[in-house]
């Protein structure tokens, strides 16, 4: 018990070093990722409306259920994740279940992209919404276990600091989820040549699906510095 209250102590009273910038920049790529995988979502819904809501009477323009669906199915696998992986991560130690939240949003990310079907809207969508569940629940994973980690390797003077600097990585995660889209509908357009500003080539069924892909890079250049991080002390 004594020896435990030292090692928290010394935490607490610690100065400022590498080791703190470090696990600032590893917990706040996770909540990068969180934030672009979570916002992509509405521009890619615009996408989806230009591809396979071409022939509705309202022309391209994805029905508003759909897209609260595909939003909302996120946030409820995020609100699960947050109660399982949390209570996982104080019974099982964070450092591992932080791994696995991590490996849950990258393959979610992923298979995103994969999304079965180009040609049936119901399906994709359906593919879509169901992989974005999974995705939700990794993203609920690393919410708090981001937090917690962080704010239990800081020290006490420099806390609060330290937690808003890798909460303020959500910001950049949302900039960063537009820019990647403008850019890749950029590349796309210039490369398919399309007549005129409506029409929709083949190739655009490509481009959303790698936007989505494209989100499950941050979080995969992170995993080999998450598995290295000791344990937490407290």
């Amino acid at each position: 018990m004594a020896r435990g209250l030292k090692v928290l102590s010394a935490l607490d009273s610690a100065k400022t070093q590498y080791y703190h910038f470090k696990a600032i920049m590893i917990a706040g790529m996770g909540l990068f990722s969180d934030s672009y995988d979570l916002f992509s979502i509405t521009l890619i819904t615009k996408m989806l409306g230009r591809i396979y809501y071409s022939d509705s009477d309202e022309i391209h323009k994805v029905n508003p259920i759909v897209v609260s669906a595909l939003v909302s199915v996120a946030l409820l696998g995020t609100a699960i994740g947050q109660l399982v992986f949390g209570r996982l991560g104080d019974l099982k130690g964070r450092r591992h279940v932080y791994g696995i939240a991590l490996l849950l949003m990258i393959t979610s990310s992923l298979a995103s992209g994969f999304s079965i079907c180009t040609t049936k809207r119901a399906c994709v969508f359906l593919s879509l919404a169901f992989f974005r569940f999974f995705l939700g629940l990794g993203i609920g994973g690393d919410y708090p276990l981001s937090s917690t980690i962080m704010s239990e390797f800081a020290n006490k003077r420099t806390r609060g600091s330290f937690i808003a600097a890798v909460f303020s990585m959500q910001g950049f995660g949302i900039l960063a989820s537009a820019t990647v889209t403008m850019v890749i509908c950029s590349i796309f357009r210039r490369a398919s040549k399309p007549a005129s500003a409506y029409d929709v080539p083949p190739e655009a069924d490509v481009a959303w699906r790698l936007i989505l892909m494209i989100g499950s890079v941050p979080a995969a250049l992170t995993y080999y510095w998450r598995m290295m991080m000791p344990e937490t002390a407290r």
